[in-house]
Order: structure tokens, then sequence, then C-alpha cells
């Protein structure tokens, strides 16, 4: 079917000739509208690629890789047990957390907080809230001072800077000749951090070990250990070998299990906007079909004469779906590079965007991500430009048929 011949002709057939102006407009048309889907659909995704990985950078920021508790909830021999991790090989870092729900009351408000009780100088193997402190250092939650280090939003909400007064109340209670009384401390302020996710700024709060084994009445036990992994996406099947290698005398989880729902929502999201911008590109790729239906009515005496001497129906058809192919190449490559460098280049096209017209498309003060982020992923790249290509091979099987099936006695005829 795709001799040489058959692609000499088809790509005479894409150059125009005066009087079939209007065909190679439409041509043109349908080039462009494959090439604006396919760099609509690479730049959509990559955008969305951003989000993603800036989100999850910001919650795995302050959420473990992977955490091992014991089985009645806490860990009497944590020490024993970081020893054991030292030597599992996708573990980099351990570090023990006490945690428990408590009510932070400061003047006259009052708000539910996570109270996590961390050792200053582990944190840092397996989290990066000391790289986002706003004030203060996580060294200053010394043992036995009671300090406490609030996220950014909940120190906005309770009105209170470095050094004020809160009261930290504990749901286990006290018997007193008073009567039953809820476990109540006092905390100084000592910092305030601020990770960019409203889930943690607004509802964590940070104090040493010590003071929350007290707190909770833990003696020397701990929650738990949190684990940073060295492959974050494989953390399923490590955390299964984990449990495995700690013969299931402790619990391991990932972080796939606490945020999975959230993650899930992207993947469905990004599914759906690729189905949705998948569409615009194959209605662009069915103009083909318009375009190569005028095109077969225009040359109907030329397929009639070539038919003549010789040419088969398979080559007819051949020389139509390498003009669909044409357009569908060129339509394709055009969409591929703009993809390319418009996702490469967003965070430097919107701010100027920004500043040419004066507005802001996410305002710092309303988003916690207030720029477009974009990460290309050849993976996807690979797959826009396959299926819209596809398209539009598949665009042209339809016409390039009715064009074989062409009678050349009742074509010439009335020539």
């Amino acid at each position: 079917m795709f001799k040489p011949l058959v692609f000499y002709i088809g790509l005479r057939y894409t150059r125009a000739k005066r009087r079939t102006q209007f065909i190679s407009f439409i041509t043109l048309t349908s080039v462009l509208g494959i090439a604006l889907g396919v760099t609509a659909l690479i730049t959509v995704l990559s955008v969305m690629n951003g989000f993603e990985a800036e989100l999850r950078e910001r919650i795995l920021g302050m959420t473990a890789h992977a955490t091992v508790t014991g089985k009645y909830g806490q860990l009497d021999n944590w020490r024993e047990l970081d020893q054991k991790l030292k030597d599992y090989a996708h573990v980099e870092g351990a570090a023990p957390f006490v945690s428990g729900q408590v009510m932070i009351n400061a003047d006259r408000r009052v708000s539910g907080t996570m109270l996590n009780g961390i050792m200053p100088d582990y944190e840092s193997r397996v989290s990066e809230v000391a790289d986002k402190m706003k004030v203060g250092k996580l060294s200053d939650l010394v043992a036995g001072q009671y300090g406490i280090v609030l996220g950014a939003e909940l120190a906005n909400y309770l009105g209170v800077m470095m050094g004020d007064k809160i009261t930290v109340i504990s749901p286990q209670i006290n018997s007193t000749p008073a009567g039953i009384v809820p476990r109540m401390r006092r905390f100084t302020v000592v910092g305030i951090f601020q990770v960019g996710m409203y889930e943690y700024d607004r509802n964590m709060a940070l104090i040493n070990i010590e003071d929350a084994a007290k707190l909770f009445r833990m003696d020397n036990a701990v929650s738990g250990l949190r684990i940073k992994l060295d492959d974050l996406f494989n953390a399923p099947q490590i955390t299964r070998a984990l449990a495995t290698a700690l013969y299931d005398e402790y619990q391991v989880s990932d972080w796939t299990l606490a945020h999975s729902n959230f993650f899930r929502a992207i993947q469905t999201e990004k599914r759906v906007m690729f189905i949705i911008l998948l569409l615009i590109v194959a209605v662009a790729a069915f103009n083909i079909v318009s375009t190569l239906v005028m095109v077969v009515t225009d040359k109907r005496g030329d397929i009639a004469i070539l038919k003549t001497q010789g040419l088969t129906s398979g080559s007819v058809m051949g020389i139509f779906m390498v003009l669909g192919s044409i357009i569908g190449v060129v339509g394709t490559a055009l969409g591929t590079l703009g993809g390319i460098l418009l996702a490469l280049n967003v965070e430097t096209i919107v701010p100027a965007i920004e500043k040419l017209f004066q507005i802001q498309f996410m305002a710092a003060d309303v988003y916690y991500i207030s720029e477009l982020p974009s990460k290309l992923v050849w993976s996807d790249v690979y797959v826009i430009a396959g299926m819209a290509f596809f398209l539009s091979l598949l665009a042209t099987i339809y016409p390039a048929w009715q064009a074989s099936r062409i009678n050349p006695a009742e074509v010439l005829r009335y020539e």
C-alpha cells in the first residue's frame, strides 16, 4: 500500500492550488486544532504533576514515610528497636515521638490540637519541620522547661506570640480532694513553624518528648518511631518487608495509608482531566475526516485516472492515509514542542502575565501555593503524542476507504 509513488502523491496533495484554498484553510485549522489540544494537554498535566509533587513534599515534610508502633499503642523498648532499624537497608533514619489529642487555651481562645512530643536532635532525621521554623528553633524545646512550638495558623487563631503562656489540657484526669479534674500544664511559646499546609499549620503543636511523656503519663515509653525511607514511592512494599523482618511484633504503617484518599483523589482528577482534554484532541483529529472528504471529492477525477493507469485500490487508500497522517504528524509535533516549552516555562510565563495585566491568579493570602508549579513527566509526553497521532491516523481510514471505492468508469463518463 505505501509505495514511493503513494508517498509522493500524498505529499503532492498537501500543496494547495488556487482553486483549493478553502481546503487548505480547513487543513490548517485541523493542524492547529491538534497542536493546541496537545499543547494544552501536556501543559495541564505538567501543572497537575507539579501541584501533586508540591503537596506531597509539604505533607511528607511533616509526616514520616513509615511509622512503627507497639501492638498496644506504645513502645517500651524504642531504643532497642532504633538499633535494629539502623541495620535495615531501606531505612535512612528514625525518630521517637509521643502523640496525643489535647486542648490548648490562651486567654479566651480554645482549640483542639494534635500534640507531638519530639526529640529535637532526632527530628531532623525524618522531617523538615526544623527548616520550616518561622520564629525560634526546635532546639529551644528543652526538657523540663515546658516550651511549645505552634503552627502558624494555630498561633494566629490563639493570638499568641513568642514568650506568651498557654495552657495545655490533656484528656487524662487527676483525682484531687476537690474531685476529678483534667491534667493541665502551662507552656511557653518558644517557636512558630509554617509548612504551607493548613492541616498542620492549624492543628499541630510540638513539645519536648520528655514533657509529653509526663503530660500523657507514659513514663519511659513512646507512642512509636517515625521512619524515613530511601524510596518513599515504594513505601508499601518496604513496610510489608519490614513488618516481616520484625516478626510481626510491631504495627508498621506507611504514608500511603494515612493520605491514600487525598492522593487517590488527585490521581482521579488527573485521569478525568486527561480524558477531557484528550477529547479536545480527538475533535481536532476528526476534523481530518472533513478535510479528507473534501479532498477526495475534489480529486475524484485524479483518482479515476490513476486507477485506469493501474493504481490499486489499496494504493489509493494509502495516498489519503499518507495525507491525513502528515496533518496528524505536523499537528502533533507542533503541539508537543509547544507543550514542552510551555510546561518548562510556566513558572516564568505566569508571573510575567500577572505583572503585565496587574492580576494575581493565586493570591498568597488565600492559597498556600501562590505560584503555579510545573513538573514535566516525559512518559506523559510520549503517551499524549502517541494518542494524538493514533487518533489522527484513525480519522483517515474512512475517507481513504471511500476514495478507494471510486469507480473510474462512473467518474470519467462525464469528463
